[in-house]
């Protein structure tokens, strides 16, 4: 999708094959390779449609409620001493994540190629949400593939899908978390390929779907390169966003990308056991749903289990273009652990009155650590890509408190 930067058309990644240097590319079931083919052309289309970028952007607004907006968040930057910290508050959207601006994007894309049915996966639930929510809108069926591990820990967004009149299918096979519902998407997208669209919530996948969820999402970083020099003068010096797959990292990214004075930090989960999900700080390159990218794997090849507080961070592997952002230098990427993640998370709710998601939890802990190493004038921008009602049982367990 263009973007008000036009700077970011110096970036050209991916190529034709869907690489990202070394990283992307398709590795995909025969009886898959003609429902991408139309998805490449169907995209490619819509992409350079006046009509179609004109609707996208008026459903934002209109719907979605963007301009999400930036927040300098000054107590919580006290706390911390050296610099300043803000808030990209895509909390604040409908449905109440980042998710919705790519759910919105692929499902105008699906009525568009006469889909008349949707497919998604989700992890925390805030993927299926917006998958519903914009198939209720547009009057398309919705089935949402969740893991019942997930689906236990984030049942309030399996309400909401439901109430929403999404068909929740929960996936009991593996460790029953977001790899194993992706997995089961793929088996359903191969056998209804005629009739069903799939509307992949992160910057995985085969091509076209890293650079598509990215496109959508770059409306996040757009907005910021406008919002900035007005609430804070100039661009910040460093982005932080947390990372799983990476859609909402990709998403104020990209458009940064060409800035060479703005750092980008990535933030993944480390669960537990300081493993946790951290593909890009852990793990080595190969091929995990459709493309080659970091993933975390045995000395055999086989993909290892994750763990994270977080059910939105709880993947193995990570976008490709996360992948190429590493290799080159462009970004660095952090890891975070459950315990820093809860610290961060009753920060932001004590001092700025913000619940934010455990996601968004893991990129605040880590910009705190940064703002204290920093000068006072020095500005940090976080991508704060979700609230945290879905994760208040998760937390309240967390703490050893009654939820009821």
């Amino acid at each position: 999708m263009p973007t008000a930067n036009t700077a970011v058309d110096k970036y050209s990644m991916p190529d034709d094959f869907g690489r990202f240097g070394e990283f992307g590319g398709s590795y995909i079931a025969e009886t898959l390779v003609a429902a991408l083919e139309d998805l490449r052309a169907g995209y490619a289309a819509a992409r350079k449609d006046a009509e179609f970028n004109r609707e996208f952007h008026e459903t934002l607004a209109r719907y979605a409620g963007r301009p999400s907006p930036v927040y300098f968040a000054e107590r919580l930057s006290a706390e911390c001493g050296g610099a300043k910290i803000y808030l990209k508050r895509e909390d604040l959207n409908h449905t109440g994540a980042h998710k919705i601006n790519n759910a919105i994007g692929q499902i105008l894309l699906a009525r568009r190629m006469k889909k008349r049915r949707v497919i998604a996966e989700t992890g925390a639930g805030q993927h299926g949400v917006a998958a519903a929510t914009v198939c209720a809108r547009e009057g398309l069926r919705c089935a949402v593939f969740m893991g019942a591990a997930d689906a236990k820990r984030q049942a309030p967004n399996v309400l909401r899908m439901r109430l929403l009149g999404a068909e929740v299918r929960e996936v009991n096979a593996g460790s029953r978390t977001l790899k194993d519902a992706l997995n089961e998407a793929l088996r359903d997208w191969v056998t209804n390929v005629d009739d069903t669209f799939y509307v992949i919530g992160s910057v995985a996948g085969p091509h076209p779907y890293p650079m598509m969820v990215r496109d959508f999402n770059s409306v996040i970083g757009a907005e910021c390169l406008k919002q900035m020099p007005e609430i804070a003068g100039r661009q910040p010096d460093a982005v932080v966003a947390c990372v799983g797959g990476g859609s909402n990292a990709m998403g104020i990214f990209y458009p940064y990308i060409p800035h060479a004075e703005t750092a980008l930090v990535g933030v993944e989960a480390g669960g537990k056991d300081g493993r946790g999900a951290a593909a890009l700080r852990r793990g080595r390159p190969g091929v995990l749903h459709g493309s080659y990218s970091y993933l975390l794997q045995d000395k055999d090849g086989r993909v290892l289990e994750t763990n994270s507080i977080s059910a939105g961070l709880d993947y193995p592997g990570v976008g490709p273009e996360h992948s190429h952002l590493k290799k080159t230098g462009r970004a660095k990427y952090a890891v975070v652990s459950d315990k820093e993640a809860l610290a961060a998370f009753d920060n932001l709710c004590r001092l700025e009155g913000i619940i934010p998601a455990l996601e968004s939890a893991h990129a605040l802990a880590y910009a705190q650590k940064m703002a204290a190493e920093m000068d006072s004038d020095k500005i940090i921008l976080v991508n704060l890509s979700g609230r945290g009602d879905k994760d208040l049982n998760t937390v309240f367990r967390a703490k050893g408190w009654d939820a009821e």
